[in-house]
């Protein structure tokens, strides 16, 4: 072990740093998922002539914004590490049952693949054979908080990516994608990686046996090298008009965009969510990096301000991480307080009024002129 990896666990100001991390993370991924939510599924000519060029704001309820299942999958990620931090089997058991309960809640957001791994949960498939198959972004959304978490173990870091991922997703390529994000994630805490992310990003590259990966992130490398912008990076990589949710496209284009400001959510974030396409699971992938190598105070305060939520308000995702950081700041790794509650009614009445919001949402941008 390496002096910085034994500072990280000695002295309790050192230990902060951790605390910073893993709320930056949450807080930093909740931000981009809201900020990016309004703009999901527009082109990215479309996003530029809606937001102009000044600096993003909340937008879908006026200048308010929510989170989608891209925080609550990472939040629930976080409430099963505190349950098991060093068992990844009771681990993936404590998420499974998070994620069945999430599904009773009627959540407005879920992806496909996700919808029919959990029914397969309820209909009995053990956590390890209920993934379908499928490539999409579902992992990458729990991804990050792994690498906060658990990724001063490379070895552990990988069991507990594997267990979340193959939960949902059976597609080798939804593992590698998510296996990026927690390295990358994992390396920001643990090595500094934020001093250079081309280094990481050709680093990642040559860590995957992903194929199709490893060419995307070696081409992220070089442009970031050659100081090339975010949307030139996203062309090269054939997404045009926007981001689609293959996990082979978000993973590189989430990474490329942390690189670009790797200590800015907010700088990051809009980078993400002007690409347009899958902007909510871009965004969030990038807030939570930049948060972690930032920490809550590299967050926008009106970003932080404008959220309108409950229960998983602002307040409860730092309790959240508050608890994950005296969890993971000791070792072995051990939870003495257990998940932090919420209240299941709350959630389900948050989720019918968020749905409303959503559709709502969707019907004035379809009547909206095009060019407003």
């Amino acid at each position: 072990m390496d002096v910085a990896r034994e500072l990280l666990w000695g002295e309790p100001e050192v230990r902060m740093e951790l605390r910073d991390a893993i709320v930056g993370c949450l807080l930093g991924g909740a931000v981009g998922d809201a900020i990016g939510l309004p703009w999901e599924g527009l082109s990215r000519a479309r996003v530029g002539a809606a937001v102009g060029a000044g600096p993003l704001r909340h937008a879908l309820i006026g200048a308010r914004g929510m989170i989608s299942d891209d925080t609550e999958h990472a939040c629930m990620t976080g409430q099963a590490l505190l349950a098991a931090p060093d068992d990844s089997r009771a681990f993936a058991r404590s998420l499974a049952w998070r994620l069945r309960g999430w599904l009773l809640g009627l959540p407005a957001s879920v992806g496909w693949g996700t919808l029919r791994a959990l029914v397969r949960l309820w209909l009995g498939w053990s956590p390890e054979r209920s993934g379908v198959d499928s490539a999409g972004n579902g992992p990458a959304m729990r991804a990050a908080i792994l690498g906060v978490c658990v990724g001063d173990d490379p070895v552990r870091l990988e069991m507990f990516v594997a267990r979340s991922t193959r939960m949902t997703h059976a597609d080798p390529r939804a593992l590698a994608g998510a296996l990026a994000v927690a390295r990358a994630a994992a390396a920001i805490v643990y090595d500094d990686a934020a001093d250079d992310p081309a280094g990481l990003l050709a680093a990642l590259a040559e860590a995957t046996d992903d194929r199709e990966l490893a060419t995307a992130l070696a081409l992220a490398a070089a442009h970031l090298q050659r100081g090339e912008t975010a949307e030139a990076f996203a062309c090269a990589l054939g997404q045009v008009h926007g981001v689609s949710g293959y996990i082979h496209h978000t993973v590189p284009v989430a990474l490329y965009c942390w690189a670009s400001a790797p200590r800015d959510v907010g700088a990051a974030v809009e980078l993400a969510v002007r690409l347009g396409g899958d902007t909510d699971t871009v965004a969030a992938i990038v807030g939570g990096l930049a948060g972690a190598a930032g920490g809550p105070r590299s967050i926008p305060p009106l970003w932080l301000s404008g959220l309108h939520e409950a229960p998983r308000s602002v307040a409860w995702i730092t309790l959240l991480g508050d608890r994950l950081a005296r969890c993971f700041g000791q070792r072995p790794a051990r939870s003495d307080e257990g998940p932090l509650p919420i209240s299941w009614p709350a959630l389900l009445l948050r989720n019918l009024k968020f749905t409303a919001i959503v559709l709502t949402h969707g019907v004035l941008r379809v009547l909206r002129p095009r060019g407003a």
